[in-house]
């Protein structure tokens, strides 16, 4: 990769936070207990350390207050990148209920001129989310951000870049619950602080709190320097393994909508692993079999849960059939689950055996740890008895609803949090018992992709906005590679004699499926992303299944360089269908890269140039796998752009390799 980690960015990092054991009472947690402000930790906190490996080293300072209530931060340092970490529990050690405890907020000051803030809307449940926004703050001016509806992306997403005349920061929020950053100008640079949106609370004794955690990169480069630094440490440190290795790219099939009925509400062992045997029979093997709402009892209406078992009726045998078959494929057997909803008067499961653990019309309330415990050990049997491989999770409810509604005045935060708490128990507990899980994080789209719940899960549905709207999942990808570079798309194609349809689910016609538009290569061209779902039907011809037969090799050779090469967006994304788009990754380790031109459906000119990211003194050989074209060019000639003539509603994707002169 191009992104070393330099000297210069360790200065930076090094400037605002020189060393570890630094005065306690600069330690950047702020809280207010008992009405008293305090700042830092207290005098009496004792101090351990440890290097977790040769790139690691934690601290833990642990203090006390009002003799009961414990005070504990933990501070990560990452040796090969210039990243900093701080995550805080506090813990009621005594016998009765704590003070007042409230506006915990981690934080400090970035000295220096400030110039500009880079942030975004997160997922807005709308074509608009996603969206790369910039804010500059005068003088003393005041600005924060905060999630709602009990989701961390929701509205409002939780990685940020502020820049300084000659540096600049990442800052990224660890909290799977809503939170609230603010920002404001100082004499000295510019101070921020972030923390649970909500938070007023007495402690009930033996009872612990977390804080957002806190996680900052320091930058000596440029936007680029800095974005594909970031990328680099997820890479190497957020990402999940899979038995020690890292996750990699994923070709996903599934045979939904079976019967012209929703979801997978008619999905059944036959129609399951019948899809299977053909989809590999015609020589497309995936490495995801992913079934997803409506394999449960649930009165035909994929919304019904509550019911955590396979309907008996449509899988007599259970889902070990098809997790079996998978593995006789080598293919991974994914299964969609919704815990944290339970969908009232339909003969539920949970609704029946355990009404008292259902809160507020329908929420089962995970901030028990009697509702985590039975949850994690039921569904821990079913993914092994079902060879489950991945878990994946979705939450279509407000889940921040009960807790505004139940949590009373001096409690504000404390429902939630706890809820948090035993959301991230569950993941653990199901990925320690079973190795090789990987889970897939889903909140109605990417509502909860939060660096927590990063650090265990991938984001295989990212969104559920624009699946088939190009131009809508070029802005979409446009922030996903630079801040969570591992994701899924769909190839779908929602584009109508140059026009897009807005809901453009598929059809029956005399017993076949039926979509506005067959698989083709520009629909697998719209997708190159790490993972891909193909929409091809399982009961198509061998010509379309062809398609993805030469497709899949060429989208599978980009996504290994996407997660392993710079990220260099060629192009902006307006979602404007008179836009061209165009994107590059290079790995200068590997010296090889690629870059995509695309001609989005309203595009009048016939040709484009990239201004693509060239080294000096370097002899380029491209190829397009497509069509055969092959050609070489030196960074000089380079240096004005690749030019690329491409029809109507197609892509260019030029792989490359490179040697010095």
């Amino acid at each position: 990769m191009n992104a070393k980690t330099t000297r210069q960015d360790f200065s930076v990092i090094y400037g605002v936070f020189p060393t570890w054991n630094a005065d306690l009472s600069a330690l950047p947690i702020r809280y207010t207990y008992g009405g008293v402000e305090y700042a830092g930790m207290p005098e009496n906190t004792r101090i351990s350390h440890e290097f977790v490996d040769a790139n690691i080293f934690r601290a833990t300072f642990t203090g006390i207050i009002d003799n009961t209530v414990e005070i504990k931060l933990d501070f990560t340092e990452y040796r090969d990148y210039p990243v900093r970490e701080w995550g805080v529990t506090i813990t009621n050690t005594g016998a009765e209920n704590s003070k007042i405890i409230e506006n915990i907020r981690m934080g400090g000051e970035f000295a220096g001129t400030f110039t500009k803030l880079d942030y975004s809307n997160g997922e807005t449940v709308t074509n608009d989310g996603f969206e790369m926004r910039e804010e500059y703050l005068k003088d003393t001016d005041n600005f924060s951000l905060e999630s709602i509806y009990g989701f961390p992306c929701r509205d409002a997403f939780p990685y940020m870049q502020l820049w300084m005349a000659d540096r600049s920061f990442r800052v990224a929020i660890g909290y799977s619950g809503m939170w609230k950053m603010n920002l404001c100008r100082t004499e000295n640079g510019i101070s921020y602080t972030v923390g649970q949106k909500r938070c007023h609370m007495y402690l009930l004794p033996g009872e612990t709190i977390i804080v957002p955690k806190l996680t900052v990169m320091g930058n000596a480069g440029d936007e680029a320097h800095s974005r594909n630094l970031w990328r680099r440490w997820y890479f190497d440190h957020i990402l999940p393994r899979e038995f020690g290795e890292k996750i990699k790219p994923a070709y996903i099939l599934h045979n939904w909508m079976c019967e012209g009925k929703e979801e997978f509400t008619a999905a059944t062992e036959e129609n399951q692993c019948g899809a299977l045997r053909r989809y590999v029979d015609h020589g497309l093997t995936p490495d995801i079999w992913w079934v997803d709402a409506g394999w449960f009892p649930c009165n035909g209406s994929w919304v019904d849960t509550g019911s955590w078992f396979p309907d008996p009726e449509r899988f007599p045998n259970g889902l070990a059939p098809i997790g079996k078959l998978c593995e006789k494929y080598g293919t991974r057997f994914l299964l969609w689950f919704e815990p944290e909803r339970v969908r009232p008067n339909t003969g539920a499961w949970l609704e029946e055996h355990h009404p008292e653990w259902i809160v507020h019309k329908f929420q089962f309330d995970f901030s028990r740890e009697v509702c985590r415990d039975w949850m994690t050990n039921h569904v821990d049997n079913l993914i092994k008895e079902s060879h489950v491989h991945i878990y994946r999770q979705d939450s279509n409810k407000n889940v921040g609803d009960a807790w505004e509604e139940l949590e009373t005045e001096d409690r504000l935060g404390a429902m939630e949090n706890q809820h948090v708490q035993n959301y991230l128990k569950y993941w653990d507990e199901l990925i320690l018992r079973n190795p090789g899980l990987w889970i897939d994080s889903c909140a109605g789209g990417g509502k909860r992709n939060d660096l927590e719940t990063m650090r265990r899960a991938v984001p295989l549905q990212y969104t559920d906005m624009g699946l088939g709207h190009h131009l809508v999942k070029q802005k979409q990808y446009r922030l996903m590679f630079e801040w969570i570079p591992y994701f899924r798309s769909h190839n779908q194609s929602w584009d109508v004699d140059g026009e897009y349809v807005e809901h453009p689910y598929s059809t029956f016609i005399d017993g076949k499926r039926i979509f506005f538009r067959d698989t083709d290569e520009f629909a697998f061209q719209t997708a190159m992303t790490p993972s891909i779902t193909s929409m091809t039907h399982y009961t198509s011809e061998d010509e379309i299944f062809a398609v993805d037969r030469k497709m899949v090799p060429i989208w599978r050779a980009a996504a290994e360089i996407e997660m392993r090469g710079d990220y260099y967006p060629l192009t902006v994304c307006r979602v404007d269908p008179s836009d061209w788009y165009a994107m590059q990754f290079d790995d200068s380790d590997a010296q090889d890269g690629f870059v995509q031109i695309l001609r989005n459906i309203q595009v009048k000119e016939d040709t484009f140039t990239a201004k693509m990211h060239v080294e000096p003194g370097r002899i380029y050989t491209f190829t397009e796998r497509s069509t055969g074209e092959t050609f070489k060019k030196t960074s000089e000639e380079l240096e004005e752009g690749l030019t690329a003539t491409v029809p109507h509603r197609t892509a260019k994707l030029y792989f490359y390799t490179w040697e010095n002169k």
